[in-house]
């Protein structure tokens, strides 16, 4: 890999990192004005929205300039909504700031990988980027657990400076102070990002030239035989993702006991289990075998219903010993669990995501094809955190959601797999691909 790469993954980190804790502190926020259980899923529908709305202008914003450069705005912009979220404005208004900034962001992050890198490293430095992603979100889930807990909330309220008043009077308020040094520190890596050198035709000004053009983007990668397959996959995976972050939460204190803190580091396993994934399928998927993996996303749907047999009265008691600590057995088989299901969804989204970004770079800018990809996966986001929201506002039990939620997926990836055959059946979509791309 170039050297640029890395600092690309560098800066993908601390910023990834940084969502993902003050994800944390908004929903201590909103836990510490009593907010209602339902307002807790849409921090994450606030957060995507821009990534639907914006979805026509943000691939042509990326391709106008040298991307490292747009990281660098786009972080700026993630920096003042956490600003505004800790001077008094609405988690829900301050976290969508955030995501703007998000969604601009995206497209440059992905698009300079098909600038500086040849097809067949797409694979292996997609498997990089999702696992330098994935850990960002274990670590920051983790760290947004940790600030926010007792322990460390007590220690940073109890730090302060002579003669100052700081005005930081809850856990969730300095948890989003040490957040915003995390965006800068991401900043300060932007500066290092090289210039690719790559350039792309004069984008269009016009809104109604650049909505038009999205559109017709769009219908090109939905019409391509592998971009319409690889494209429904990412996005029943973000979209299920996303929901399975506030999933695990709830049913983490219902079936387990656990608070917000604990559960977030339960919520961790998944992105460990992803990460783990991800590398195993950057190291044994190449590109031209990348639909092999379609069967395990059905898996994953199984495995989700599986948590809902799992809680901790019906389990015995004791647990296991290691190194004279017991874990008891609820939190071991969950743990367990929950770490094959993020294995499971590594591997296969990593391949899906890899032959998405060819597709496109062929079809189209590299820009507007991460543009389109965004809104598509989005689009899905918000649809399965709008029906999360409403089957938490009708109460029912957490296992039934799980349940529903797992049945979903599974009948959803068995879908794809029909379409997949029939489009072998009626053309080889494979033979796209060229075989020095693997």
């Amino acid at each position: 890999m170039k050297r640029g790469f890395y600092t690309i993954m560098a800066a993908q980190f601390c910023s990834s990192l940084a969502d993902n804790a003050l994800l944390i502190a908004a929903i201590a926020l909103l836990r510490e004005a009593e907010s209602p259980d339902w307002m807790t899923p849409l921090l994450k529908f606030s957060f995507v929205l821009s990534y639907v709305v914006l979805a026509a202008f943000v691939g042509a914003f990326a391709d106008s300039r040298p991307k490292g450069r747009v990281m660098l705005w786009t972080n700026m912009i993630k920096i003042a909504g956490c600003a505004t979220m800790f001077f008094g404005a609405h988690p829900l208004a301050a976290y969508a700031l955030v995501g703007l900034g998000a969604a601009a962001y995206s497209p440059a992050k992905y698009g300079i990988l098909t600038e500086l890198l040849p097809p067949e490293k797409l694979v292996a430095a997609n498997g990089w980027i999702e696992g330098t992603t994935v850990s960002s979100i274990i670590l920051g889930v983790v760290v947004g657990g940790a600030l926010v807990s007792v322990k460390i909330s007590t220690l940073l309220l109890a730090f302060d400076l002579p003669g100052v008043d700081t005005g930081i009077d809850s856990p969730a308020e300095s948890a989003i102070c040490v957040v915003a040094f995390l965006y800068l520190a991401a900043a300060a890596i932007n500066f290092g990002i090289p210039d690719t050198g790559a350039r792309y035709p004069r984008q269009h000004t016009n809104p109604f030239k650049l909505i038009a053009d999205f559109a017709h983007c769009n219908r090109v990668l939905w019409a391509d035989k592998l971009g319409q397959i690889s494209l429904a996959v990412t996005t029943l995976f973000w979209a299920a993702g996303a929901t399975l972050q506030f999933i695990v939460l709830a049913w983490a204190e219902s079936a387990l006991g656990l608070n917000l803190s604990q559960g977030a580091m339960l919520q961790s396993v998944v992105a460990v289990g992803i990460a783990l994934g991800a590398a195993w399928a950057a190291a044994r998927v190449p590109l031209r075998k990348s639909l092999c993996v379609l069967p395990v996303g059905t898996a994953m749907g199984f495995g989700v219903i599986a948590l809902s047999l799992i809680n901790r009265s019906i389990l015995p008691a004791g647990g296991w010993t290691v190194g004279g600590m017991t874990f008891e057995w609820a939190l071991v088989i969950s743990s367990a669990l929950l770490l094959a299901v993020g294995v499971m969804a590594g591997y296969f989204v990593v391949p899906m995501n890899a032959l998405l970004q060819h597709r496109g770079h062929v079809l189209m800018s590299a820009g507007h094809s991460i543009a389109v990809q965004n809104f598509n996966e989005n689009l899905g986001v918000l649809t399965m955190l709008c029906v999360y929201a409403a089957l938490v506002k009708l109460d029912l039990p957490v296992t039934v959601v799980i349940t529903v939620f797992g049945l979903f997926v599974a009948a959803a990836m068995q879908m794809v797999i029909r379409r997949h055959q029939q489009n072998q059946r009626e053309h080889d979509a494979m033979a796209l691909i060229p075989d020095g791309h693997s």
